[in-house]
């Protein structure tokens, strides 16, 4: 069944807030109050062609997740009064997205990473023309991902890596050269 901006408003409309959340990194064992809340946007893109997915990839040089692909978005600040405001006040700082080209549908439920963050995915829907001007001390790149290909199950890969003497295992989404894999995917 094709999905479409429609269909997307339609979907959140019925949607209640998430109470849990619905994945995490594996091991994790801490309490939602002792990790440190956080918000990305997850944009997706009214384009002619179809719907597509925006994404980021961080520069090298940054200490946490460098070269990692991700959504904008980052830790809340004491004055943010919720998830969706600080989505969007990080997507501003990091890519120069304006407000007004997104449409808030609703949030999808918190991840929770082993790295200490309760993170609140944030779906908006972006109208195009918007100009984009990336942070270059935070993203190297900005590319989107058709959203159809995204979806499709037959594209999600289960992976394992060691890291620090533990298997741990995580999914990744392949797509031209970029490896978009844990939270993010």
């Amino acid at each position: 069944m094709p999905i479409d901006a429609e269909a997307l408003r339609r979907r959140f409309a019925r949607a209640e807030l998430p109470r849990d959340t619905i994945y995490g990194d594996q091991g994790v064992r801490l309490d939602a109050a002792e990790l440190t809340p956080a918000s990305v946007l997850v944009p997706i893109v009214l384009r002619d062609a179809g719907l597509t997915v925006l994404f980021t990839r961080r520069t090298e040089h940054l200490k946490n997740h460098s070269g990692q692909i991700s959504f904008p978005g980052g830790r809340a600040e004491p004055e943010d009064p919720g998830p969706e405001h600080t989505a969007l006040r990080e997507t501003q700082e990091e890519i120069g997205l304006a407000d007004e080209r997104i449409e808030l549908l609703g949030r999808l439920g918190d991840y929770h990473t082993r790295t200490g963050y309760r993170i609140t995915p944030v779906v908006g829907l972006v109208t195009p023309p918007f100009e984009l001007r990336p942070d270059p001390y935070e993203v190297e790149e900005i590319f989107e991902v058709p959203l159809p290909f995204l979806l499709d199950p037959g594209n999600h890969q289960r992976h394992a890596r060691e890291f620090k003497g533990d298997i741990r295992h995580f999914f990744a989404i392949p797509w031209f050269g970029y490896y978009i894999w844990g939270a993010t995917a």
